[in-house]
This record gives C-alpha cells, sequence and structure tokens, in this order.
C-alpha cells in the first residue's frame, strides 16, 4: 500500500465524497477526504498527496479559487468535479493550472481513469525522493508508509491491531471514520475476530491506544470520540 497514490478528495456534498472515497479506495487508493477548501488546506500541512480530486462549487473558496492559489506554489496534479457542463467552464478550470476536468454525474470507472492518466503524465516528473507521508500530534510522530510511531526521536511499541487502527484513523486524520469501518477492517485482517465483536474489539484497541498516546486517557486530545460517528485523530 505504500506505494499506492496518496488521493485527497474535496467536496461538500457528503454522500458524493464518500462514495468517492469508498470506490478509490477499493481500486487501492490511500484516500483522505475534505469537506471543503479550507479543510483540504489543514490536510495538506499534515500529509503529502500525489493527486487532489477537487468540486468546483463549494462554499466560501471554491474550486477554482483553491486551484489558482495552489499553483501560486505548488504542481500538485488537480482533477476538478463539477456540474457545469459550459465549454466556458471547462476553460475556466483548465486555465486556472487544473490537469483535467470531469463533469457531473459520472462513472466511477471514468474517475479511476483520468486519475491513472494523469498519475502517468505527472508522477515521472515529480521529485525522485517523495516527500515521507508522517501525522504529526503532540510529541508523537507517525510513519503512514512504514507504520510506524515515534514520540520525539524514540519508537513506541505497537501491537499489529493497534497499529492497524492508528494507521487507518492517520490516513483519514481530522475526519470522524465510523466505528463499522473500523471493525470491518479489523475483522478483515484477523478472520479469528468475528464481525460481531469487532466494534467491541475497536473500542478496546482505542483504550490501549490512549494509554500510549495520551498524557490522561480520560480526556483524550488527539484520539477523540466523535459522539454519533465513531472515533477521529487530531493532528497538529
Amino acid at each position: 500500500m505504500s506505494d499506492q497514490p496518496h488521493i485527497l478528495v474535496v467536496d461538500d456534498d457528503r454522500r458524493l465524497r464518500d462514495l468517492i472515497a469508498r470506490y478509490l479506495g477499493e481500486q487501492g487508493y490511500n484516500v483522505v477526504t475534505a469537506t471543503d477548501a479550507a479543510d483540504a488546506r489543514d490536510k495538506m500541512k499534515s500529509l503529502a498527496f500525489d493527486l487532489l480530486v477537487l468540486d468546483i462549487m463549494m462554499p466560501g473558496e471554491n474550486g477554482l479559487e483553491l486551484t489558482a492559489d495552489l499553483r501560486t506554489e505548488s504542481d500538485l496534479p488537480i482533477l476538478l468535479l463539477t456540474a457545469r457542463t459550459e465549454v466556458e467552464d471547462r476553460i475556466a478550470g483548465l486555465e486556472t493550472g487544473a490537469d483535467d476536468y470531469l463533469t457531473k454525474p459520472f462513472e466511477p470507472k471514468e474517475l479511476v481513469l483520468r486519475i491513472q492518466s494523469i498519475l502517468k503524465r505527472t508522477r515521472p516528473a515529480q521529485h525522485a525522493t517523495p516527500q515521507r507521508r508522517v501525522i504529526k500530534f503532540g510529541a508523537f510522530l507517525f510513519e503512514l508508509d512504514r507504520r510506524r510511531l515515534f514520540r520525539g526521536e524514540e519508537p513506541v511499541y505497537l501491537t499489529e491491531a493497534e497499529t492497524d487502527l492508528l494507521a487507518q484513523l492517520a490516513g483519514r486524520a481530522g475526519e470522524a471514520v465510523s466505528r463499522e469501518e473500523l471493525s470491518s477492517s479489523a475483522s478483515e485482517s484477523d478472520e479469528s475476530v468475528p464481525e460481531s465483536s469487532g466494534s467491541r474489539q475497536v473500542d478496546v484497541q482505542v483504550t490501549r491506544l490512549r494509554r500510549k498516546i495520551e498524557s490522561d486517557p480520560r480526556f483524550p486530545r488527539y484520539l477523540q470520540t466523535v459522539r454519533g460517528r465513531g472515533y477521529l485523530l487530531q493532528p497538529d
């Protein structure tokens, strides 16, 4: 998985955002989602991405404005999504510096083909030494590719289950991940864990992980519970 492209999906439509993330994840991509431009900027501070899938029509800073601003400092590949079909809109998107443009509604397979085409064109031109993908929270640093946790320069021992949990949360840092999603992954990686007890296993691993990363596990600052939604890893 460490060699798979890391994609940031930005769309204010939660249903579409989740559908895209789920489909791209099934295709082997590492996916993080953001609800708007401000959220996307926060995610990009903590993680390095290979491609940005960006909706144009969003409240606040829209996709065209974000694209234009990013182009002043970055060559990050960008695929724009929009419900607008006029040629002028497509041209405007490309003129801001986007690499491609996809009109809604679209077939998921077409999205994947567009992403593959962009990455094929752009990845060879990127730096030969890729930026290390890490998440920082407090005194801790988690390497997503190598799945290693450090406190300062000292490695922190994690069990395989704790590592899996932290990797899932770190891969979607700042976003609530449901207990069902986390337990489903746990069940897939360990056939001895019945699905019915998966959620309970997640709660147990969260408790154990908090003891290792929180100064006061009773009042967690980094591995937070989001009531009614699941768990969230809050990076710096």
